[in-house]
């Protein structure tokens, strides 16, 4: 068998090296970016279904939440909105816990 570089300089095969069509796709642009409406597909049991054979018969164990990841991911903007979305969260529970405890004691 020849190497990569012989395939390469023939002239034959030349142009799949400058051409776009064959280039790998970047990891990036790989996955599709899902925001955070629909991020309770990852987690969520509804959307989680074991596998005990592949499409070939052959037995394996893996779920379809690993093909989920494997194929999307939330989209950045969107998480780290999120994130400060949860911190907030947090705190106006904390501020509800304390003004509920303050007005029991009162009563």
């Amino acid at each position: 068998m020849s190497s990569q570089e012989e395939i390469l300089s023939d002239g034959r095969f030349s142009r799949i090296a400058r051409d776009p069509r064959f280039w790998e796709m970047p990891e990036k642009e790989r996955k599709v970016k899902i925001d955070k409406r629909f991020r309770a597909m990852f987690h969520d049991k509804k959307f989680k279904l074991r596998y005990t054979v592949d499409k070939r018969g052959r037995p394996v164990n893996y779920t379809s939440t690993e093909n989920l990841r494997k194929f999307y991911a939330l989209s950045e903007s969107d998480s780290d909105l999120s994130g400060s979305d949860s911190k907030e969260h947090t705190v106006k529970k904390k501020k509800k816990k304390k003004a509920k405890g303050k007005g029991e004691a009162d009563s």
